[in-house]
């Protein structure tokens, strides 16, 4: 199936559209003030050992230290370090060598590993392995012995690593291939060269996302990537003829004066990818809620009553909520442990076609994930790797009024507290008069519906209460003032 690819720069973020068909399949944002960290290597200094939970502390210039787990330590994959505790490998001050392998999320500062990888466009070098591995997706077993023994008579002697193929290898000439691992080990020798710089130093950072597009989104099914700044598309052509001439004649420069993303119907992909609710098209709906240990998505039946029974109705509702669910998680980038409420179904080949269907659309993923069948109480469990921030994080915050709670307290609730806090005030300060100062909402319950109540009170204090409108306050905000 053909795709297009659109590219949207502005001086202030870069955004990329993946299309299949007319209809926006991916979203990725990446913003100049806070662009990710993910691939990037430095030279970081262990700050802090941490024995009980078995990890560092590693300071690479960050606002944040980063976090090291024993696990992702290299040298612990070799048999002879294999038990030793991270306390007898690292230790406060020590100069090492880290990549990032996830993005500062909410509260966590970024993960670290000490084992290296390299992204090429064909390839991913490993420089501290020996292997040769290739891509689960290629799924062939001769093409896969063919590619790995390829690969073997291209690599020049006395270099050291290992390497992974990659999906796009498949197709991939000797040249292409040679270019690759020219490219790579070229890179690697770089950053060996300036690992002895003072620490923290950043050695080497990932491609920025105009540049990943080409490395790691373009495919044969690819008609057309779609720029629409003249001069990040000519960085792009540069990019292309250097390390995939193919792709050149691919990428077109977008003059237009409608913004690319409203002549695609991408400005309005994002907004409806930001809601709790997705509608589907046979009338039922989804509920997606993201929070920081997971996310949930509900199926409800909503107003699709099918043709033919309630089994059948069912069914088809959990069949196309699974090919909706799939590109949703693209979309949002959501990652972490998540959570399926399917509409219960009683028929087992039912349940065995719906989860086959999520797994067949979730296919087009590029992210690696686990998927689990249904559990008892009938949900379907999964993990998607999680290395960047989701769509929501990126473009929304917090509500200032609600903290996250989805919820605020009514009127009618604000108005109770507050009668509370001036009965406390009273019987603490000897005030000639209180003033209740609260939003909009809340005053004109004070003067309708609460008026007896605020009359009570003042009698009952026998102190005059007045009311007084702050605009900006929110619905849960209010200050009593002592007059």
């Amino acid at each position: 199936m053909s795709s297009e690819i659109l590219v949207n720069i502005t001086p202030q973020e870069t955004r990329v559209a993946v299309m299949e068909q007319g209809v926006v399949q991916e979203l990725h944002i990446e913003r100049t003030s806070s662009s990710g960290i993910v691939g990037n290597i430095y030279n970081g200094q262990v700050t802090r050992v941490l024995p009980g939970m078995q990890s560092a502390f590693v300071d690479i210039g960050l606002d944040r230290a980063a976090f090291l787990h024993l696990a992702d330590i290299w040298r612990v994959r070799q048999s002879e370090d294999a038990d030793k505790p991270i306390e007898r490998l690292l230790h406060e001050g020590k100069s090492i060598l880290v990549q990032v392998i996830k993005d500062s999320i909410g509260t966590k500062g970024a993960r670290l590993s000490t084992q290296v990888s390299i992204a090429g466009r064909m390839l991913v070098y490993l420089p501290q392995e020996s292997h040769i591995g290739i891509s689960q997706r290629i799924e062939d077993e001769i093409e896969r012995k063919l590619l790995r023994e390829k690969l073997k008579h291209l690599l020049p002697l006395g270099e050291k690593g290992g390497f992974i193929i990659r999906t796009m290898a498949e197709a991939a000439s000797e040249h292409e291939l040679r270019t690759d691992i020219g490219y790579l080990h070229k890179l690697w020798h770089d950053i060996q060269e300036k690992s002895s710089t003072a620490m923290p130093a950043l050695l080497y950072q990932d491609l920025n996302l105009s540049h990943r597009v080409l490395r790691d989104f373009v495919n044969d099914d690819t008609a057309r990537i779609l720029v629409d700044s003249r001069e990040t598309f000519q960085r792009m052509v540069a990019f292309a003829q250097d390390y995939m001439g193919n792709v050149t004649e691919r990428i077109d420069h977008y003059a237009g004066e409608r913004p690319l993303f409203d002549l695609y119907g991408v400005e309005d992909e994002i907004e409806k990818s930001l809601a709790r609710r997705v509608n589907l098209k046979s009338g039922g709906y989804l509920i997606i809620d993201q929070t920081e240990a997971l996310t949930t998505v509900d199926v409800n039946t909503g107003g699709f009553i099918g043709v033919r029974s309630f089994d059948d109705t069912i069914f088809k509702t959990n069949l196309e909520a699974a090919q909706v669910i799939a590109r949703q998680l693209r979309l949002r980038n959501l990652g972490g442990i998540i959570i399926i409420d399917f509409i219960d179904m009683e028929n087992g080949e039912h349940k065995n076609a719906v989860l086959s269907e999520f797994k067949k659309s979730l296919m087009k993923d590029r992210t690696r994930m686990t998927v689990n069948g249904f559990t008892a109480l009938g949900l379907v469990e999964m993990t998607r790797k999680r290395t960047r921030e989701s769509l929501a994080h990126i473009l929304c915050e917090t509500c200032p009024t609600c903290q996250g709670r989805s919820e605020v307290r009514t009127a009618q609730t604000m108005c109770y507290e507050i009668l509370r806090e001036l009965l406390r005030e009273s019987r603490q300060f000897d005030a000639r008069e209180f003033r209740i100062l609260a939003s909009q909402q809340v005053i004109d319950l004070f003067l309708d519906e609460e008026s007896q109540s605020l009359a009570q009170l003042g009698d009952f204090i026998a102190k005059p209460i007045s009311l007084q409108v702050e605009a900006t306050y929110t619905q849960e905000q209010y200050d009593v003032i002592l007059m």
